[in-house]
């Protein structure tokens, strides 16, 4: 077997990996969320790659094309329906243009940009990750044949949480550039896909001070666990 023939076989999708040889460009802000779909992705057999923010997907686009776009809703430089927007019109289009957000409400204005599809934080489900890319991609990307349908919950460990509260706390003490909205939001959408309620609540008394002291105990708890 030649090296040509080998590098077909890797890039066909089986029953077990039916996401192998499609790659994933995923436009996310939260360290949890993109290592929950790094596990997803390694599990399913796609590439990933990771966009923090539009500027840098734009970027990211400039170079390749992905089968797949998962673009987070709230980013620190802007709305994720506008990328979802403009994609949406382009030609030719991406195969797959899918919209993720901790808030349901978020699901119609999703899809009236363009997406195709919605996944709600938390990204927690293995086969609602894959069924939610292959239920938008022609058939020619798909596995002949029932697939093999894994239903694990996948959950990153503690050290992407608590990368993302560092990240949080540094934006409340460091970036009066960015508005408190995006910042409460993002603590929100991670802390909700983590179930850790005490924060959720102390975002949505909006005490910043109060907030920032249990970040700081969040953190030391889970740095000396």
């Amino acid at each position: 077997m030649n090296s040509n023939q080998k590098t077909n076989l890797k890039l066909c999708p089986t029953k077990l990996r039916p996401l192998l040889g499609l790659t994933l460009l995923l436009v996310e802000d939260s360290r949890f969320t993109c290592e929950a779909v790094r596990m997803m992705c390694q599990r399913s057999g796609a590439r990933l790659r990771r966009a923090d923010c539009l500027k840098s997907a734009e970027r990211h686009l400039v170079v390749y094309r992905p089968s797949v776009v998962i673009i987070d809703i709230g980013l620190p430089d802007g709305s994720g329906l506008n990328l979802i927007r403009k994609l949406h019109h382009e030609r030719p289009r991406i195969p797959a243009i899918l919209a993720t957000s901790g808030d349901e409400l978020m699901h119609h204005s999703a899809l009236k940009a363009g997406a195709d599809g919605f996944l709600t934080k938390p990204i927690e489900s293995l086969a609602g990750f894959q069924s939610a890319f292959l239920s938008n991609l022609p058939a020619t990307q798909q596995v002949l044949g029932p697939r093999a349908i894994i239903d694990d919950i996948i959950i990153p460990d503690s050290i992407a949480y608590r990368d993302d509260l560092r990240h949080a706390s540094k934006l409340l003490n460091r970036e009066p550039s960015l508005s408190q909205d995006y910042i409460l939001n993002f603590l929100d959408g991670v802390c909700k896909s983590t179930g850790d309620a005490k924060i959720v609540a102390a975002v949505k008394e909006k005490n910043i001070s109060r907030l920032k002291t249990k970040i700081n105990n969040r953190i030391t708890e889970l740095t000396d666990n």
